[in-house]
Protein backbone atom coordinates (compact mmCIF):
# COMPACT_ATOMS: atom_id res chain seq x y z
CA UNK A 1 0.00 0.00 0.00
CA UNK A 2 3.20 2.15 0.08
CA UNK A 3 2.53 3.40 -3.57
CA UNK A 4 -1.16 5.22 -2.64
CA UNK A 5 0.47 6.83 0.65
CA UNK A 6 3.93 7.67 0.00
CA UNK A 7 3.78 11.24 -2.39
CA UNK A 8 1.11 11.69 -5.12
CA UNK A 9 -0.64 7.89 -6.20
CA UNK A 10 -0.66 7.29 -9.86
CA UNK A 11 -4.67 7.31 -11.26
CA UNK A 12 -4.36 3.60 -11.58
CA UNK A 13 -2.65 3.40 -8.12
CA UNK A 14 -5.27 4.61 -6.47
CA UNK A 15 -8.15 2.59 -8.52
CA UNK A 16 -5.85 -0.11 -7.17
CA UNK A 17 -5.32 0.04 -3.73
CA UNK A 18 -8.83 1.75 -2.67
CA UNK A 19 -10.93 -0.87 -3.49
CA UNK A 20 -12.19 -1.92 0.15
CA UNK A 21 -14.21 0.03 2.40
CA UNK A 22 -11.96 1.29 5.22
CA UNK A 23 -8.13 2.05 4.97
CA UNK A 24 -5.98 3.34 7.46
CA UNK A 25 -2.77 4.68 8.28
CA UNK A 26 0.08 2.95 10.25
CA UNK A 27 2.06 4.13 12.60
CA UNK A 28 5.97 3.59 13.50
CA UNK A 29 4.68 0.97 15.84
CA UNK A 30 2.40 -0.55 13.64
CA UNK A 31 -0.87 0.29 14.88
CA UNK A 32 -3.43 1.68 13.05
CA UNK A 33 -3.92 5.76 14.05
CA UNK A 34 -6.36 6.52 11.36
CA UNK A 35 -9.45 4.53 9.97
CA UNK A 36 -11.26 6.21 7.04
CA UNK A 37 -14.16 5.15 4.62
CA UNK A 38 -12.95 5.86 1.07
CA UNK A 39 -15.07 5.12 -2.03
CA UNK A 40 -14.57 2.08 -4.25
CA UNK A 41 -12.62 3.83 -7.17
CA UNK A 42 -12.08 0.48 -9.59
CA UNK A 43 -16.08 -0.18 -9.67
CA UNK A 44 -16.00 3.79 -11.00
CA UNK A 45 -12.82 3.13 -13.38
CA UNK A 46 -14.97 -0.14 -14.74
CA UNK A 47 -18.21 1.32 -15.25
CA UNK A 48 -19.30 2.37 -18.92
CA UNK A 49 -22.60 4.27 -18.61
CA UNK A 50 -25.01 3.45 -21.76
CA UNK A 51 -24.75 5.80 -24.67
CA UNK A 52 -28.31 7.29 -23.61
CA UNK A 53 -27.23 8.14 -20.00
CA UNK A 54 -24.84 10.44 -21.44
CA UNK A 55 -26.92 12.78 -22.73
CA UNK A 56 -27.91 14.50 -19.54
CA UNK A 57 -31.97 14.71 -18.80
CA UNK A 58 -32.74 17.34 -21.77
CA UNK A 59 -33.94 14.77 -24.15
CA UNK A 60 -36.76 12.91 -21.99
CA UNK A 61 -37.73 16.25 -20.90
CA UNK A 62 -38.39 16.50 -24.12
CA UNK A 63 -40.02 13.82 -24.87
CA UNK A 64 -41.94 13.88 -21.09
CA UNK A 65 -42.95 17.58 -22.61
CA UNK A 66 -44.42 16.29 -26.05
CA UNK A 67 -46.17 13.78 -24.68
CA UNK A 68 -48.02 15.74 -22.08
CA UNK A 69 -48.97 17.86 -24.71
CA UNK A 70 -50.34 15.26 -27.01
CA UNK A 71 -52.60 13.86 -24.03
CA UNK A 72 -54.02 17.02 -22.87
CA UNK A 73 -54.74 18.18 -26.82
CA UNK A 74 -56.55 14.58 -26.74
CA UNK A 75 -58.43 15.20 -23.57
CA UNK A 76 -59.52 18.54 -24.64
CA UNK A 77 -60.73 17.12 -28.43
CA UNK A 78 -59.03 20.19 -30.16
CA UNK A 79 -60.51 21.31 -33.88
CA UNK A 80 -57.23 22.23 -35.13
CA UNK A 81 -54.39 19.85 -34.98
CA UNK A 82 -52.20 22.52 -37.45
CA UNK A 83 -52.53 24.86 -34.75
CA UNK A 84 -52.15 22.90 -31.99
CA UNK A 85 -48.93 21.20 -33.65
CA UNK A 86 -47.48 24.68 -33.71
CA UNK A 87 -48.12 25.87 -30.41
CA UNK A 88 -46.31 22.31 -29.27
CA UNK A 89 -43.14 23.88 -31.50
CA UNK A 90 -43.57 27.31 -29.83
CA UNK A 91 -44.11 25.97 -26.21
CA UNK A 92 -40.85 23.49 -26.84
CA UNK A 93 -38.87 26.67 -27.64
CA UNK A 94 -40.20 28.81 -24.52
CA UNK A 95 -38.91 25.81 -22.37
CA UNK A 96 -35.44 25.63 -24.62
CA UNK A 97 -35.13 29.04 -24.32
CA UNK A 98 -36.00 29.42 -20.24
CA UNK A 99 -33.18 26.49 -19.56
CA UNK A 100 -35.74 23.99 -18.95
CA UNK A 101 -33.99 21.32 -20.83
CA UNK A 102 -30.04 22.16 -19.53
CA UNK A 103 -28.51 19.71 -17.48
CA UNK A 104 -29.04 20.50 -13.52
CA UNK A 105 -27.68 18.99 -10.75
CA UNK A 106 -30.96 19.85 -8.80
CA UNK A 107 -34.52 19.36 -10.70
CA UNK A 108 -37.21 21.59 -8.97
CA UNK A 109 -40.28 21.52 -9.71
CA UNK A 110 -41.34 24.53 -7.84
CA UNK A 111 -38.27 26.66 -8.99
CA UNK A 112 -39.46 25.59 -12.79
CA UNK A 113 -43.14 26.33 -12.58
CA UNK A 114 -42.77 30.82 -13.17
CA UNK A 115 -41.17 29.17 -16.51
CA UNK A 116 -44.04 26.66 -17.11
CA UNK A 117 -46.88 28.94 -17.05
CA UNK A 118 -45.47 31.43 -18.91
CA UNK A 119 -44.48 28.74 -21.46
CA UNK A 120 -48.45 27.87 -21.98
CA UNK A 121 -49.16 31.06 -22.15
CA UNK A 122 -47.19 32.29 -24.86
CA UNK A 123 -48.14 28.94 -26.66
CA UNK A 124 -51.87 29.43 -25.96
CA UNK A 125 -51.58 33.26 -26.95
CA UNK A 126 -49.74 31.67 -30.09
CA UNK A 127 -52.03 29.11 -31.23
CA UNK A 128 -55.33 31.63 -29.95
CA UNK A 129 -53.73 34.01 -33.13
CA UNK A 130 -53.56 31.17 -35.25
CA UNK A 131 -56.85 30.10 -34.65
CA UNK A 132 -57.92 33.39 -36.77
CA UNK A 133 -55.78 32.22 -39.98
CA UNK A 134 -56.66 28.35 -39.82
CA UNK A 135 -59.63 26.54 -40.25
CA UNK A 136 -61.14 24.23 -37.49
CA UNK A 137 -61.72 27.16 -34.53
CA UNK A 138 -61.96 26.08 -30.97
CA UNK A 139 -65.01 27.14 -29.27
CA UNK A 140 -63.73 30.11 -26.14
CA UNK A 141 -64.33 27.28 -23.20
CA UNK A 142 -62.50 24.43 -24.98
CA UNK A 143 -59.96 27.10 -25.51
CA UNK A 144 -59.24 27.59 -21.75
CA UNK A 145 -60.04 23.84 -20.91
CA UNK A 146 -57.24 22.46 -23.14
CA UNK A 147 -54.95 25.53 -21.31
CA UNK A 148 -55.92 24.25 -17.97
CA UNK A 149 -55.65 20.80 -18.73
CA UNK A 150 -52.54 21.73 -20.18
CA UNK A 151 -51.16 23.17 -17.20
CA UNK A 152 -51.80 20.22 -14.93
CA UNK A 153 -50.82 17.59 -16.91
CA UNK A 154 -47.53 19.12 -17.84
CA UNK A 155 -46.68 19.67 -14.34
CA UNK A 156 -47.62 16.41 -13.40
CA UNK A 157 -45.78 14.89 -16.16
CA UNK A 158 -42.28 16.79 -14.52
CA UNK A 159 -43.20 16.31 -11.68
CA UNK A 160 -42.87 12.25 -12.03
CA UNK A 161 -39.76 12.65 -14.77
CA UNK A 162 -37.97 14.72 -11.83
CA UNK A 163 -38.71 12.16 -9.22
CA UNK A 164 -37.56 9.18 -11.59
CA UNK A 165 -34.30 11.18 -12.14
CA UNK A 166 -34.05 11.88 -8.27
CA UNK A 167 -34.48 8.01 -7.35
CA UNK A 168 -32.19 7.25 -10.69
CA UNK A 169 -29.23 8.97 -9.26
CA UNK A 170 -29.88 7.93 -5.03
CA UNK A 171 -30.15 4.65 -6.43
CA UNK A 172 -26.98 4.06 -8.77
CA UNK A 173 -28.89 4.20 -11.75
CA UNK A 174 -27.35 7.52 -12.97
CA UNK A 175 -24.15 8.44 -11.96
CA UNK A 176 -21.06 10.49 -13.15
CA UNK A 177 -17.18 10.35 -11.97
CA UNK A 178 -16.11 13.37 -10.30
CA UNK A 179 -12.78 14.95 -10.18
CA UNK A 180 -12.17 18.06 -7.45
CA UNK A 181 -9.62 20.88 -8.11
CA UNK A 182 -8.79 22.13 -5.20
CA UNK A 183 -8.12 20.05 -1.71
CA UNK A 184 -8.84 23.20 0.38
CA UNK A 185 -11.61 23.92 3.10
CA UNK A 186 -14.36 24.63 -0.08
CA UNK A 187 -13.49 21.54 -1.60
CA UNK A 188 -13.73 18.45 1.30
CA UNK A 189 -17.12 20.39 2.03
CA UNK A 190 -18.23 19.72 -1.70
CA UNK A 191 -16.66 15.84 -1.27
CA UNK A 192 -18.26 15.24 1.47
CA UNK A 193 -21.33 16.77 0.71
CA UNK A 194 -21.78 14.57 -2.55
CA UNK A 195 -20.35 11.51 -0.52
CA UNK A 196 -23.59 11.66 1.67
CA UNK A 197 -26.04 12.86 -0.87
CA UNK A 198 -26.57 10.67 -3.56
CA UNK A 199 -29.43 13.10 -5.25
CA UNK A 200 -26.72 14.94 -6.88
CA UNK A 201 -25.66 11.77 -9.41
CA UNK A 202 -22.20 12.55 -8.69
CA UNK A 203 -19.33 10.16 -7.41
CA UNK A 204 -16.19 12.46 -6.12
CA UNK A 205 -13.11 9.98 -7.23
CA UNK A 206 -10.59 12.18 -5.87
CA UNK A 207 -8.47 15.92 -5.78
CA UNK A 208 -5.90 17.69 -7.62
CA UNK A 209 -3.91 19.85 -5.79
CA UNK A 210 -0.43 20.94 -4.90
CA UNK A 211 1.61 19.05 -2.85
CA UNK A 212 -0.39 18.29 0.91
CA UNK A 213 1.89 17.60 3.90
CA UNK A 214 1.31 13.85 4.78
CA UNK A 215 -1.04 14.33 7.65
CA UNK A 216 -3.16 16.39 5.45
CA UNK A 217 -4.02 13.86 2.76
CA UNK A 218 -4.43 11.42 5.35
CA UNK A 219 -7.77 13.45 6.84
CA UNK A 220 -8.90 13.81 3.08
CA UNK A 221 -12.85 12.19 2.38
CA UNK A 222 -11.18 11.10 -0.96
CA UNK A 223 -7.78 10.31 -2.44
CA UNK A 224 -5.06 12.70 -4.05
CA UNK A 225 -4.77 11.88 -7.54
CA UNK A 226 -1.75 14.44 -8.49
CA UNK A 227 -1.05 17.57 -9.26
CA UNK A 228 -3.39 20.51 -11.09
CA UNK A 229 -1.10 19.51 -14.28
CA UNK A 230 -2.38 16.03 -14.61
CA UNK A 231 -6.01 16.88 -14.57
CA UNK A 232 -6.51 15.77 -18.96
CA UNK A 233 -4.43 12.58 -17.98
CA UNK A 234 -6.33 11.73 -14.91
CA UNK A 235 -9.83 12.57 -17.06
CA UNK A 236 -8.81 10.23 -19.74
CA UNK A 237 -7.61 7.57 -17.11
CA UNK A 238 -10.79 7.28 -14.81
CA UNK A 239 -13.40 8.41 -17.18
CA UNK A 240 -14.22 11.37 -15.54
CA UNK A 241 -17.33 12.98 -16.65
CA UNK A 242 -18.03 15.85 -14.30
CA UNK A 243 -14.77 18.30 -12.86
CA UNK A 244 -15.43 20.88 -9.91
CA UNK A 245 -13.05 23.87 -9.82
CA UNK A 246 -13.04 24.71 -5.68
CA UNK A 247 -9.59 26.49 -6.32
CA UNK A 248 -6.87 25.20 -3.67
CA UNK A 249 -3.05 25.96 -4.01
CA UNK A 250 -3.12 27.55 -7.55
CA UNK A 251 -2.70 30.60 -9.60
CA UNK A 252 -5.69 31.31 -11.31
CA UNK A 253 -3.65 32.43 -14.20
CA UNK A 254 -2.52 28.93 -14.42
CA UNK A 255 -5.66 27.72 -13.46
CA UNK A 256 -6.91 28.59 -16.76
CA UNK A 257 -4.75 27.29 -18.75
CA UNK A 258 -4.80 23.84 -16.86
CA UNK A 259 -8.39 23.73 -17.63
CA UNK A 260 -8.35 24.69 -20.92
CA UNK A 261 -6.42 21.40 -21.49
CA UNK A 262 -9.81 19.86 -20.97
CA UNK A 263 -11.56 21.96 -24.10
CA UNK A 264 -11.30 18.40 -26.53
CA UNK A 265 -12.61 15.82 -23.06
CA UNK A 266 -16.00 15.20 -22.84
CA UNK A 267 -16.52 16.44 -19.06
CA UNK A 268 -18.49 19.03 -17.87
CA UNK A 269 -16.49 21.97 -15.54
CA UNK A 270 -18.25 23.28 -12.75
CA UNK A 271 -16.92 26.43 -10.97
CA UNK A 272 -17.49 27.67 -7.09
CA UNK A 273 -17.72 31.33 -7.40
CA UNK A 274 -14.70 33.36 -5.49
CA UNK A 275 -16.33 34.94 -2.64
CA UNK A 276 -19.57 32.37 -3.39
CA UNK A 277 -21.13 33.74 0.07
CA UNK A 278 -21.46 36.95 -1.79
CA UNK A 279 -22.84 35.40 -5.02
CA UNK A 280 -26.44 36.12 -6.31
CA UNK A 281 -28.12 32.58 -7.19
CA UNK A 282 -29.34 33.04 -11.10
CA UNK A 283 -31.40 30.79 -13.24
CA UNK A 284 -28.35 29.10 -14.64
CA UNK A 285 -26.60 28.98 -11.21
CA UNK A 286 -25.78 24.98 -10.00
CA UNK A 287 -25.47 24.65 -6.08
CA UNK A 288 -24.70 21.46 -3.99
CA UNK A 289 -25.77 22.13 -0.64
CA UNK A 290 -25.75 25.79 -0.26
CA UNK A 291 -22.05 26.05 -2.43
CA UNK A 292 -23.41 27.73 -5.73
CA UNK A 293 -21.39 26.25 -9.26
CA UNK A 294 -21.32 28.28 -12.04
CA UNK A 295 -21.14 25.53 -14.95
CA UNK A 296 -18.35 26.58 -17.83
CA UNK A 297 -19.73 26.92 -21.27
CA UNK A 298 -19.10 24.13 -23.33
CA UNK A 299 -15.91 24.43 -25.42
CA UNK A 300 -17.01 25.19 -29.46
CA UNK A 301 -15.92 21.88 -30.62
CA UNK A 302 -18.14 20.28 -28.29
CA UNK A 303 -20.69 22.52 -29.69
CA UNK A 304 -23.70 20.60 -32.09
CA UNK A 305 -23.38 24.02 -34.22
CA UNK A 306 -19.54 23.42 -34.81
CA UNK A 307 -20.05 21.06 -37.32
CA UNK A 308 -22.27 23.11 -38.78
CA UNK A 309 -19.41 25.82 -39.44
CA UNK A 310 -17.64 23.29 -41.13
CA UNK A 311 -20.18 22.86 -43.32
CA UNK A 312 -20.75 26.74 -44.20
CA UNK A 313 -17.12 26.86 -44.54
CA UNK A 314 -16.95 24.63 -47.66
CA UNK A 315 -20.34 25.92 -49.53
CA UNK A 316 -19.68 29.31 -49.17
CA UNK A 317 -15.58 29.38 -49.75
CA UNK A 318 -16.55 26.97 -53.11
CA UNK A 319 -19.34 29.03 -54.48
CA UNK A 320 -17.75 31.75 -53.91
CA UNK A 321 -14.56 30.50 -55.27
CA UNK A 322 -16.60 29.96 -58.53
CA UNK A 323 -18.53 33.30 -58.66
CA UNK A 324 -15.60 35.31 -58.29
CA UNK A 325 -12.99 33.10 -60.79
CA UNK A 326 -13.01 36.09 -62.94
CA UNK A 327 -11.64 38.88 -60.41
CA UNK A 328 -8.85 35.97 -59.69
CA UNK A 329 -8.10 35.68 -63.13
CA UNK A 330 -8.08 39.80 -63.44
CA UNK A 331 -5.99 40.15 -60.24
CA UNK A 332 -3.44 37.32 -61.41
CA UNK A 333 -3.06 38.92 -64.41
CA UNK A 334 -2.68 41.99 -62.79
CA UNK A 335 0.33 40.35 -60.22
CA UNK A 336 2.09 38.73 -63.23
CA UNK A 337 2.15 42.10 -65.36
CA UNK A 338 3.91 43.91 -62.27
CA UNK A 339 6.08 41.67 -60.68
CA UNK A 340 7.07 38.68 -62.92
CA UNK A 341 6.45 34.94 -62.93
CA UNK A 342 4.83 33.10 -59.12
CA UNK A 343 1.56 34.69 -58.84
CA UNK A 344 0.55 32.81 -55.91
CA UNK A 345 2.99 33.23 -52.37
CA UNK A 346 3.00 30.36 -50.15
CA UNK A 347 3.72 30.90 -46.66
CA UNK A 348 4.04 28.75 -43.79
CA UNK A 349 1.51 29.72 -40.69
CA UNK A 350 0.72 28.25 -37.16
CA UNK A 351 -2.99 26.61 -37.11
CA UNK A 352 -5.35 24.29 -34.96
CA UNK A 353 -3.37 22.75 -31.99
CA UNK A 354 -0.19 24.30 -33.63
CA UNK A 355 0.24 22.48 -36.45
CA UNK A 356 1.91 24.36 -39.41
CA UNK A 357 0.10 24.80 -43.40
CA UNK A 358 0.63 26.47 -46.07
CA UNK A 359 -1.17 29.59 -46.71
CA UNK A 360 -1.70 30.87 -49.67
CA UNK A 361 -2.11 34.56 -51.16
CA UNK A 362 -1.76 36.17 -54.15
CA UNK A 363 1.72 38.22 -54.38
CA UNK A 364 1.94 41.41 -53.30
CA UNK A 365 6.14 41.37 -53.28
CA UNK A 366 8.69 38.55 -53.96
CA UNK A 367 10.55 38.99 -51.25
CA UNK A 368 14.63 38.36 -51.37
CA UNK A 369 14.64 35.09 -50.13
CA UNK A 370 12.72 32.48 -47.59
CA UNK A 371 14.02 34.11 -44.14
CA UNK A 372 12.70 37.31 -45.22
CA UNK A 373 9.44 35.82 -46.19
CA UNK A 374 9.52 34.29 -42.75
CA UNK A 375 10.64 37.14 -40.38
CA UNK A 376 10.01 40.38 -41.90
CA UNK A 377 6.79 41.47 -40.37
CA UNK A 378 5.02 43.89 -42.31
CA UNK A 379 5.78 44.95 -45.40
CA UNK A 380 2.61 48.32 -46.04
CA UNK A 381 5.31 50.41 -46.17
CA UNK A 382 7.57 48.50 -48.11
CA UNK A 383 9.02 51.03 -50.76
CA UNK A 384 9.56 47.82 -53.25
CA UNK A 385 5.22 47.53 -52.92
CA UNK A 386 3.97 48.29 -56.59
CA UNK A 387 0.66 49.92 -57.25
CA UNK A 388 -0.87 46.57 -57.73
CA UNK A 389 0.67 45.30 -54.35
CA UNK A 390 -0.85 48.41 -52.61
CA UNK A 391 -4.33 47.66 -53.98
CA UNK A 392 -4.38 44.23 -53.32
CA UNK A 393 -3.90 45.07 -49.69
CA UNK A 394 -5.88 48.03 -49.18
CA UNK A 395 -8.81 45.87 -50.71
CA UNK A 396 -7.49 42.40 -49.15
CA UNK A 397 -8.24 41.07 -52.41
CA UNK A 398 -4.40 39.21 -51.71
CA UNK A 399 -6.20 36.93 -49.71
CA UNK A 400 -8.58 35.74 -51.54
CA UNK A 401 -6.41 32.63 -52.64
CA UNK A 402 -7.21 31.27 -48.90
CA UNK A 403 -10.71 30.11 -49.96
CA UNK A 404 -8.72 27.29 -51.08
CA UNK A 405 -7.41 27.01 -47.95
CA UNK A 406 -10.92 27.11 -46.19
CA UNK A 407 -12.28 24.51 -48.34
CA UNK A 408 -9.31 22.22 -47.64
CA UNK A 409 -9.62 22.24 -43.93
CA UNK A 410 -6.79 24.11 -43.15
CA UNK A 411 -8.43 26.87 -42.36
CA UNK A 412 -12.27 28.32 -41.62
CA UNK A 413 -14.19 31.53 -42.86
CA UNK A 414 -13.64 33.25 -39.36
CA UNK A 415 -11.64 32.49 -37.03
CA UNK A 416 -7.90 33.99 -34.84
CA UNK A 417 -5.68 34.89 -38.22
CA UNK A 418 -2.75 32.60 -38.44
CA UNK A 419 0.91 33.55 -37.81
CA UNK A 420 4.09 32.70 -38.95
CA UNK A 421 6.06 30.28 -36.47
CA UNK A 422 9.19 32.71 -36.51
CA UNK A 423 6.48 35.11 -34.86
CA UNK A 424 4.25 32.37 -32.61
CA UNK A 425 7.80 31.27 -30.86
CA UNK A 426 8.18 35.38 -30.06
CA UNK A 427 5.20 36.31 -29.07
CA UNK A 428 4.46 32.87 -27.02
CA UNK A 429 7.25 33.73 -24.32
CA UNK A 430 5.93 36.88 -23.45
CA UNK A 431 1.90 37.51 -24.22
CA UNK A 432 0.13 35.39 -21.85
CA UNK A 433 -1.78 32.58 -23.76
CA UNK A 434 -0.92 33.50 -27.06
CA UNK A 435 -0.93 30.25 -28.05
CA UNK A 436 -4.30 29.59 -26.78
CA UNK A 437 -5.38 30.82 -30.01
CA UNK A 438 -4.82 27.59 -31.46
CA UNK A 439 -7.29 25.82 -29.94
CA UNK A 440 -9.84 26.12 -33.50
CA UNK A 441 -8.60 26.23 -36.80
CA UNK A 442 -7.09 29.76 -37.87
CA UNK A 443 -9.80 31.85 -39.94
CA UNK A 444 -9.53 34.30 -43.05
CA UNK A 445 -10.66 36.99 -41.09
CA UNK A 446 -11.41 37.67 -37.23
CA UNK A 447 -12.29 38.86 -34.06
CA UNK A 448 -9.64 40.95 -33.88
CA UNK A 449 -9.62 41.89 -37.20
CA UNK A 450 -13.14 43.16 -36.81
CA UNK A 451 -11.86 45.71 -34.39
CA UNK A 452 -9.10 46.67 -36.96
CA UNK A 453 -6.44 45.08 -35.08
CA UNK A 454 -4.57 44.42 -38.05
CA UNK A 455 -1.03 45.05 -39.37
CA UNK A 456 1.26 47.08 -36.83
CA UNK A 457 -1.04 47.03 -34.11
CA UNK A 458 -1.10 45.58 -30.55
CA UNK A 459 -0.20 41.81 -30.39
CA UNK A 460 -1.28 41.21 -26.47
CA UNK A 461 -5.01 43.04 -27.71
CA UNK A 462 -5.49 40.69 -30.54
CA UNK A 463 -4.69 37.44 -28.10
CA UNK A 464 -6.99 38.52 -26.20
CA UNK A 465 -9.66 39.61 -29.02
CA UNK A 466 -9.17 35.97 -30.19
CA UNK A 467 -9.35 34.30 -26.88
CA UNK A 468 -12.87 36.35 -26.22
CA UNK A 469 -14.16 34.73 -29.60
CA UNK A 470 -13.17 31.26 -28.92
CA UNK A 471 -14.70 31.27 -25.75
CA UNK A 472 -17.68 33.30 -26.80
CA UNK A 473 -18.28 31.69 -30.12
CA UNK A 474 -21.82 31.51 -32.13
CA UNK A 475 -22.92 31.04 -35.43
CA UNK A 476 -24.41 35.02 -34.92
CA UNK A 477 -20.88 36.44 -33.67
CA UNK A 478 -19.47 34.70 -36.58
CA UNK A 479 -21.95 36.57 -38.78
CA UNK A 480 -20.77 39.72 -37.24
CA UNK A 481 -17.63 39.23 -37.46
CA UNK A 482 -18.60 38.78 -42.09
CA UNK A 483 -20.64 41.61 -41.61
CA UNK A 484 -17.99 43.96 -39.72
CA UNK A 485 -15.01 43.09 -42.35
CA UNK A 486 -17.25 43.72 -45.34
CA UNK A 487 -17.58 47.30 -43.73
CA UNK A 488 -13.92 47.34 -43.83
CA UNK A 489 -13.09 45.97 -47.06
CA UNK A 490 -15.53 48.24 -48.79
CA UNK A 491 -13.65 51.34 -46.75
CA UNK A 492 -10.42 49.47 -47.95
CA UNK A 493 -9.06 49.11 -44.44
CA UNK A 494 -7.15 45.95 -45.22
CA UNK A 495 -3.63 45.84 -43.66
Amino acid sequence: MADATEGKATPRAVARVWTGVRVGTVSSEGAASTVRTWPTLEAHARRHEAWWLRRGVGPYLILVDVLAFTLATVITLPGSAVAHGLALVCLLLVFWRAGLYRSRLELSLLDDLPYVLAAVVVAWTFKVALFSVLPGVDPPVQQVVHVVVLLAVLLAARGIAYRVVHTARCRGVVRHRTLIVGAGPVGVRIANTLLERRNYGLDPLGFLDADLPEDTRALLPIPLLGGYEQLGAVIRELGARDVIVAYGGVDEDELVDILRTCDRLDVEVFVVPRLFELHNANRHTDEIWGIPLLRVRRAVYRSPWWRVKRLIDVVVSALTLLVISPVLVACAVAVRYEGGPGIIFRQERVGLDGRPFQVLKLRSLKPVNETESQTNWNIKHDDRLGPVGRFLRATSLDELPQLWNILRGDMSLVGPRPERPHFVQQFSTHIPRYTARHRVPAGLTGWAQAHGLRGDTSIEDRARFDNYYIENWSPWLDMKIVLKTVGQVLRRQGG
